[in-house]
């Protein structure tokens, strides 16, 4: 299978970015009407609209036990939180990994390692900039437990920021997932939390750019201690 050059810069977008893009597009006719610069302006914004709701297509490991990332971004935090009372993972710190999407990263989610989910649960809340910690408790979220195979289980929490006014989540309690499976989207920038199984070290360290079904998170099955790392 080869890849094309073409390929590497046009993404196939997702079906819910559609009607956005032709809002943009309807807004752009208008803006050349009033004045030519403002409509190239709209030229600009529907093109960054397309961008956005991008869908691209993922090379997941397949390796048994491997966690990835739920989202493109940055790790922003890292550290022990006791997850959302409302996923029923109980009242102990778990090892939480946050990571920040901006307006211009990819937004669609994927599930960090194969598994059936248990609890969907949504809360509503504020809008605040998602790279605050305190986003984790008092923002609107969407969250998951998910049962791994063994029985272990974790969490995944979608949280809206700044921007953000919509979570998407088309996962069902019941549903049994794959690693890398798309499972939500959340609109124009946001935050992934990820509570990993106690006694599982992450494999990331805070500033790493993470890319959705591809970057290793964690092994569920390893021994390796957590990384540390600095920026180069």
């Amino acid at each position: 299978m080869s890849v094309s050059m073409l390929s590497t810069f046009v993404k196939p977008m997702h079906p819910e970015g559609r009607k956005f893009v032709a809002i943009f597009a309807g807004i752009t006719l208008v803006l050349f009407l009033i004045w030519e610069p403002l409509g190239w302006i709209g030229v600009g914004l529907t093109v960054w609209c397309y961008y956005f709701f991008r869908d691209p297509e993922r090379v997941t490991p397949t390796r048994e036990g491997l966690m990835v990332s739920p989202a493109d971004g940055v790790v922003s935090l890292l550290e022990p939180a006791v997850p959302p009372a409302e996923l029923g993972l109980g009242d102990e710190p778990m090892t939480r990994i946050s990571v920040f999407m901006s307006v211009f990263n990819c937004h669609v989610n994927r599930l960090p390692a194969a598994g059936r989910i248990s609890k969907v649960a949504y809360r509503p809340g504020k809008f605040l900039n998602a790279s605050l910690d305190k986003a984790s408790s008092d923002n609107e979220r969407n969250g998951m437990a998910v049962v791994l195979p063994d029985g272990r289980q974790y969490g995944v929490v979608q949280i809206a920021g700044l921007v953000a006014r919509r979570i998407l989540c088309w996962t069902k309690e019941g549903q049994t997932l794959m690693t890398g499976e798309r499972f939500g989207l959340i609109r124009f920038g946001s935050r992934l939390d990820i509570y990993l199984p106690n006694g599982v070290e992450p494999l990331v360290c805070i500033g790493q750019t993470m890319i959705a079904g591809e970057t290793v998170l964690a092994d569920l099955e390893g021994s390796e201690p957590a990384r540390s790392g600095g920026v180069r």
